[in-house]
């Protein structure tokens, strides 16, 4: 389990990273970008790149690596705040995110950018290609493991129940699912869009364990990770209760922020307040 000071790292992390979000898009002449989605996970992404997996940045492709997929690949600016954070490229790269030719696109792409495992964004598809991976490895014998972040928009996706299925048969523990539950979708809530319903009664149902968290409680987070490495014979879920736009006032629980500009008086802002928020 993680301790006090591991805590504390992860927290200030995630902090350097919800930063980092606001600046790729904050002040740009209209510069877009996925800022709701990406600030919900940040202490969920922190907790993978800085206390759980098991990466080396100066060789990205090393087969002794655990896989992180963004299946919400929308989200892509928080992890690509964290690869930038964790040494896998210079963080002058964040500059030009969504550049026409810069190496970090609006979705993520593994033949441009170093630590990206999957091209991905077409919701749906992130879960059958880390089971397809977490399959590969225990063919192989090999004792890493796939975590794949999803949204709850993409919980309406069939092919993710399919995946789910398919995991479940082939008793995939070494396949980890994280679910960051904001309720949020682009223009509406997730139960006014398409209800999903018991997320945890359904998970369990296709034969995951279900992990049930408040995703922006660090140790919490941290902890699902670690027991997650102690389930046999099944999946995991980690259902990751979390609040769109997290840190940042006006984009709290806001679909208008869930891919959208900031102002200059925006951006200012969110900086100040991700400066000063107190770590849960």
């Amino acid at each position: 389990m993680a301790d006090q000071k591991q805590i504390v790292i992860v927290q200030e992390k995630a902090r350097i990273l919800r930063g980092s979000v606001v600046d790729m898009i904050g002040g740009k002449d209209g510069k877009v970008g996925h800022l709701g989605g990406s600030l919900s996970c940040a202490e969920i992404i922190s907790a993978l790149y800085f206390y759980k997996m098991r990466i080396d940045p100066k060789v990205p492709n090393n087969p002794a690596r655990d896989r992180l997929l963004m299946s919400k690949g929308h989200a892509a600016l928080i992890q690509y705040a964290a690869l930038a954070e964790a040494g896998f490229f210079k963080k002058e790269e964040l500059n030009f995110v969504k550049c026409c030719g810069a190496m970090l696109q609006g979705h993520p792409d593994m033949n441009k950018t170093p630590g990206i495992e999957a091209n991905t964004g077409s919701l749906g598809q992130g879960l059958s290609i880390g089971a397809g991976i977490a399959a590969g490895l225990s063919l192989s014998r090999s004792a890493y493991k796939v975590y794949v972040i999803m949204g709850d928009g993409e919980m309406s996706e069939g092919q993710i129940w399919e995946a789910a299925m398919w995991a479940a048969n082939r008793k995939q523990s070494n396949l980890v699912g994280i679910l960051d539950r904001n309720r949020l979708q682009a223009t509406g809530t997730v139960k006014e869009r398409m209800d999903s319903g018991d997320m945890a009664a359904k998970w369990k149902a296709f034969g995951w364990h279900v992990i049930e968290i408040d995703g922006h409680k660090t140790i919490e987070v941290c902890n699902a990770l670690d027991q997650a490495d102690s389930i046999v014979d099944k999946p995991v879920l980690i259902l990751a209760n979390t609040i769109k736009g997290k840190y940042v006032s006006f984009a709290e629980n806001n679909c208008a922020f869930h891919n959208s500009a900031l102002s200059k008086e925006q951006h200012a802002q969110a900086v100040e307040e991700i400066r000063n928020y107190i770590c849960e």
